[in-house]
């Protein structure tokens, strides 16, 4: 038996749906994209999506734990960057607090004994 002519082998071209744009296009072979361009906008959004987001707590404040002296009169407050008396600006001792017993300002540095010099 002899055929006629050659055979062909007759294909439909079957257009898919983008998985990113949803335009059509033909695909060759396992393609799921249009071009690179939507190809690479799919990798960066399943990258993103796989990040854990970090939610970096707001640091917390220091002046209302921060110990201050006045160089002019020699007043100490706690969380009070000006002088109640001489309305100067205060300089900065440490962080610390109100001492439980006397209710002056002190610094932790203070009640440590960090502030003196150890000697030889």
């Amino acid at each position: 038996m002899t055929l006629a002519g050659p055979t062909r082998r007759v294909t439909m071209a079957v257009t898919m749906a983008c998985a990113l744009c949803g335009d059509p296009f033909i695909p060759v072979g396992r393609q799921r994209f249009c071009d690179d361009a939507c190809r690479a906008a799919a990798y960066r959004r399943r990258r993103e999506a796989a990040r854990p987001v970090v939610a970096v707590p707001a640091a917390p404040r220091r002046v209302p734990m921060t110990v201050y002296e006045c160089e002019a009169c020699g007043v100490r407050a706690v969380g009070a960057q000006r002088c109640g008396d001489c309305s100067r600006f205060m300089r900065r001792v440490g962080l610390g607090g109100s001492c439980p017993s006397c209710d002056e300002p002190v610094t932790v540095a203070e009640l440590v004994g960090l502030d003196q010099e150890v000697g030889p």
